[in-house]
């Protein structure tokens, strides 16, 4: 069984995917009836009968089932989950929030799915829908860069730091003897401590034959010595931040790390192998720079890797914990303490709050800038991969057609934005002009009517409005003027150069008046190809003439209210 109850006291015992067992206490309840009957539905939820496949789920889960019976009691409830009521229930999760009403449901579900205990009227109620909702919240920012740079050059600093004192410290304690022979001193401390792990002052004192007050008031300096030797959660947490910084493994997968996942592919590549706990096993290809820390790491733990029991012998990220060998969790009040120690700031001049998943955040970020990439995705701490394999991949024959003709639809209008504009004048349209014309497919006489300026728009003539290709297909097209500056349809002669002039002038006075990242998306291209491609390929007399009857205003250019500028 991966999880059954024990009473007596009333505990969980668990076996989870890639622990050891555990037995964690469910206290002391003022409703043993009820939180008897929870503990059970809460070790049917249990992987592989139920989702629950993490031990910190487990003691969320465990949390909110003593919250549960608490409350229950100091309503008046003393039943066990059979007597539950519709109104008992109701009122509970009205008053609570997503979370609560989501785990006890949970528990509720898998205890009557095992045991068939809860009356029909409650039953229906249980495996109905929710009363709350989730609240909704905005992907996780990147670090601001100068944030990054902050947080990724102090724990560079530290590593070094660290690295350099233990280094000190071993050969420090190959020049030491036995204290119980030699006397107590940094090396001889360190002498022992790398002989029997990172013995306690009892210990100590029981190897020198001494009473533990006797040892501290009269030997100093055991902890600096143990400290030096065995890395702490603290002398972890450098590592560990600059490991997710350079490979983006999740926050789950990289506490969950095994020695075992470790493949040394050559003198500076490795394969690492984790546990990503929304899906099963994943391995990545560590950089250079990622597999020298993991080495380093490594080795500043192999001191106190043995002297670990077998249990814990595995894990990657060893650490002391109140002198006694455990393996690091790294949880949030781990990372306040080493940033307020550290005086680490942010931006805004406070302390610098440190979540895990927005290094990968940024990770993913920074590999997006460092390579040429025209890529959005949907949520910024997805990978193009992984929004790929969830919303774009084909799986009927329809869904395929579909994928297809936007892939089509994508690579023709990167073509249509690559191809040189269509400006004639008189003298060159009779050699030009045809061939266009051919390439367009229009009809006869078509040539006639662009150079009549009968099918004019406003910035220049229209091959054919009705194409659809910034609308409905058969009808007239809906587009702004200055996308006409893109459109594979448009060809641009001298008569309309005030109308480009004015368009030149509009984006000079949104260049002045909005933020450059939002001008940049919105009139960029279209400003870049007016100025770079078009303009330049007319006469510079005919140009400067048709500057004088253009002025810097909204005059003459067909705005909506919410696009004007003067």
């Amino acid at each position: 069984m991966p999880a059954e109850v024990l009473h007596d006291p009333l505990a969980l015992k668990l076996c989870l995917p890639g622990e050891t067992t555990t037995v964690i206490p469910v206290g002391d309840l003022p409703n043993l009836k009820l939180a008897t009957d929870l503990a059970e539905g809460l070790a049917a939820s249990i992987h592989p009968h139920g989702p629950l496949a993490k031990l910190t789920t487990v003691k969320s889960f465990l949390y909110t089932l003593r919250r549960m019976v608490r409350e229950l009691a100091e309503d008046g409830f003393t039943g066990s989950a059979a007597e539950l009521t519709r109104a008992v229930l109701g009122v509970f999760w009205l008053r609570s929030h997503y979370l609560v009403e989501y785990r006890t449901r949970t528990i509720l579900r898998a205890f009557d799915t095992r045991h068939q205990g809860l009356a029909e009227p409650v039953r229906q109620m249980v495996f109905g829908v929710n009363y709350t909702r989730p609240a909704v919240g905005e992907p996780l920012p990147p670090y601001a860069p100068a944030e990054w740079n902050r947080l990724i050059d102090l724990c560079k600093k530290e590593v070094r730091r660290l690295g350099e004192r233990q280094r000190a410290m071993v050969a420090l304690a190959e020049s030491g003897q036995d204290p119980a022979v030699g006397g107590w001193s940094d090396a001889n401390a360190a002498w022992l401590m790398t002989r029997m792990g990172p013995v306690t002052r009892t210990e100590a004192a029981a190897h020198l034959g001494v009473t533990p007050k006797w040892f501290t008031e009269h030997y100093r300096g055991i902890d600096r010595v143990r400290t030096a030797l065995f890395p702490s959660h603290k002398d972890a947490v450098p590592y560990v931040l600059l490991l997710a910084a350079w490979t983006g493994i999740v926050p789950d997968g990289l506490t969950g790390l095994k020695t075992s996942g470790i493949r040394w592919v050559g003198r500076q590549a490795t394969l690492l192998s984790y546990t990503k706990g929304r899906t099963a096993e994943e391995s990545l290809v560590l950089s250079p720079r990622a597999s020298r820390l993991l080495e380093q790491w490594l080795q500043h733990s192999a001191v106190l890797r043995r002297h670990v029991p077998a249990e814990l012998s595995e894990h990657v990220w060893l650490v002391t914990l109140q002198g006694k060998p455990a393996r690091g969790s790294f949880e949030e009040y781990v990372m306040r303490g080493w940033v307020k120690a550290r005086d680490l700031r942010g931006d805004d001049g406070g302390l610098l709050r440190i979540d895990r998943r927005r290094l990968r955040t940024t990770f993913i970020a920074e590999r997006g800038q460092r390579q040429w990439s025209l890529r959005t995705t949907v949520d910024p701490n997805h990978s193009p991969q992984v929004e790929g394999d969830h919303y774009l991949s084909a799986v009927t024959p329809a869904q395929k057609v579909v994928v297809e003709e936007i892939a089509r639809d994508a690579q023709s209008d990167l073509l249509r934005r690559a191809s040189a504009p269509l400006v004639v004048d008189e003298v060159a349209s009779a050699t030009g002009l045809p061939e266009e014309v051919r390439r367009l497919g229009l009809a006869e006489g078509a040539i006639a009517e662009l150079l009549a300026g009968e099918r004019d728009v406003f910035s220049g003539a229209c091959a054919d409005q009705f194409a659809g290709l910034h609308g409905p297909k058969g009808k007239p097209c809906p587009a702004r003027p200055w996308v006409c500056l893109l459109c594979p349809l448009a060809l641009f002669a001298p008569r309309h150069l005030p109308n480009l002039l004015r368009l030149k002038a509009f984006f000079a006075r949104q260049f002045r008046q909005v933020p450059r990242d939002q001008f940049a998306a919105v009139f960029g291209p279209y400003a870049r190809r007016l100025s770079a491609d078009i303009l330049p390929r007319f006469e510079k007399a005919a140009v400067a003439a048709a500057q004088h009857d253009v002025g810097d205003e909204d005059a003459g250019l067909p705005l909506r209210a919410e696009e004007t500028t003067s």
